[in-house]
């Protein structure tokens, strides 16, 4: 399966709200092998302390888990979730960068803020997930990363713990595949693998 730029894809970026623990343990337990490419996640936990967010992620892959930092590349094969309290931005070349910036859509770390400047650092070589949310933050970073070549996923708002995020970034943006989340794992190895 090709991605929407029919280019290979070098980095996927995920966006979730309520409900997004328990999606991202899906998402994760769903793939059968590692990807080959960083996977950089926002997720509005509402924590102050994202550690134990990481570990209990780390227990669902089989791929490291860590917070971003800054100036950090991100390199293949790895789990990056955004620190709580900033918003994770990727440089040209791959780069994280921090900001405490003012809130987007309510929100800091912003799922369109890590999207946007993702869109802008991968194009066409990036791959975007937005799953259950609350709010409609992610939907403008979808229009983006369309708009710059890379391909977007939206898990399926019937299938949606919450499903206000996944339908904002429809009705917004669009998507190049909207699935059931159980269905989501098997598509990024397509793409990815």
């Amino acid at each position: 399966m090709k991605t929407a730029s029919g280019l290979p894809p070098q980095a996927v970026v995920v966006g979730c709200s309520a409900g997004g623990l328990a999606a991202l343990h899906v998402l994760l337990g769903g793939l059968s092998r590692p990807l080959p490419v960083p996977m950089v996640v926002v997720c509005h936990s509402g924590s102050e302390d994202m550690r134990t967010f990481c570990e209990l992620l780390q227990s669902r892959s089989g791929l490291p888990v860590g917070e971003a930092e800054e100036r950090q590349h991100a390199g293949p094969g790895r789990i990056y979730v955004a620190p709580s309290g900033y918003h994770l931005l990727v440089e040209n070349g791959g780069r994280f960068a921090l900001s405490v910036d003012p809130r987007v859509a309510f929100s800091r770390p912003s799922i369109d803020v890590l999207f946007e400047s993702a869109a802008e650092a991968w194009r066409g070589h990036l791959v975007a997930v937005l799953l259950t949310g609350a709010n409609s933050d992610g939907a403008l970073g979808c229009v983006r990363i369309r708009h710059c070549g890379g391909t977007v996923i939206v898990q399926d708002p019937q299938t949606a713990q919450v499903p206000m995020m996944p339908a904002a970034a429809l009705e917004l943006a669009g998507a190049d595949h909207c699935l059931p989340l159980p269905e989501i794992p098997s598509l990024l190895e397509a793409l990815c693998l």
